[in-house]
């Protein structure tokens, strides 16, 4: 089966191909033989029911300084001359990226969308995981100041994050004292509209936050991302380092439990994050550390996302 495939990212030029998993990706797929067109969600267009956008012919190679070549820019409607398109471009899940899922969802009766464009859009990465509350740390979503001072005086040392941040970006940690939380909880009323997310501290943390990536609901598995000195964010994008793992009974659990939603949804490929024992985050928009995972534990990610659309394809 060799199918046509658009895969709707960032820049290639930006990428970091040592670790990006969206490369990744796009090397499984050019191996089985499928063809890659390469645009970013600015380039979409929409009239008359039709869903199209200018788009790249691209080869990837994994050659650092020269990991991709373009052919020629040609339209192609993505509802009728596309197989799949993968939706892979980076948060901030904001109105643009809102809209990417408004005009991908006209066509997801025709095209195959990875991830389905709708539950994309209702499923931000703290907000979904809301529906599985009990594996979670306790969780406070507010703008108040006097709703997070009670919520901190009950739990001591917490952390403050954006809802919509990504890559650990403005990801704070207060201590029991409460110093600074007027000034920060002021911060993030000026710079945000939306609530912000406020969870108990697990001090775990200092041992890992476990990435787990599920494709088509099955465990593909995991990797535990270490925070830097003097952090605690374990992001890879923010000074973590990976190391490998293996999933606890009680993450076994947690995966069991989402594995049958997220396939109900389309959610192909998801990473969650655990982080001693308790889900902090559902990512279902570019979830990434499939490169790092495969390397320690041999596997290959990439062909078991391809696999599952080839079968969805094939139903």
């Amino acid at each position: 089966m060799s199918l046509k495939v658009a895969v709707q990212m960032d820049p290639m030029e930006s990428i970091k191909i040592a670790g990006d998993s969206t490369f990744a990706i796009m090397l499984s797929a050019q191996s089985r033989g499928h063809s890659l067109y390469h645009y970013e969600a600015g380039d979409l267009n929409y009239a008359d029911g039709r869903v199209w956008a200018r788009a790249h012919p691209v080869t990837v190679q994994r050659v650092d300084g020269d990991h991709f070549a373009f052919g020629d820019p040609v339209t192609i409607n993505l509802g009728n001359e596309i197989d799949v398109v993968l939706m892979r471009q980076d948060p901030p899940f904001d109105l643009g990226y809102i809209t990417a899922t408004h005009l991908l969802e006209r066509i997801r009766h025709q095209t195959l969308i990875v991830n389905d464009p709708v539950s994309v859009r209702n499923a931000p990465e703290k907000l979904f995981v809301l529906d599985f509350g009990h594996f979670m740390p306790p969780t406070l979503i507010t703008r108040s100041l006097a709703e997070v001072r009670a919520f901190q005086q009950t739990h001591g040392e917490i952390v403050v994050k954006p809802l919509h941040g990504n890559a650990g970006s403005a990801v704070f940690h207060i201590a029991a004292d409460g110093r600074n939380l007027a000034s920060l909880v002021e911060l993030f009323g000026e710079v945000w509209r939306e609530p912000f997310m406020v969870q108990a501290f697990l001090k775990e943390v200092s041992g890992g936050d476990k990435r787990i990536v599920l494709v088509d609901g099955e465990v593909a598995g995991a990797i535990n991302r270490v925070p830097g000195s003097g952090e605690i964010r374990s992001n890879l994008a923010a000074g973590g380092r990976a190391e490998a793992t293996a999933l606890s009974p009680r993450e076994q659990e947690i995966c069991a439990a989402l594995g049958p939603a997220l396939k109900e949804r389309g959610l192909l490929f998801v990473g969650i994050d655990v982080i001693g024992g308790y889900l902090t985050e559902i990512n279902v928009t570019s979830p990434t550390g499939i490169v790092s995972m495969d390397q320690f534990n041999a596997t290959d990610t990439g062909a078991m996302i391809w696999t599952a659309i080839e079968n969805k394809l094939k139903r």
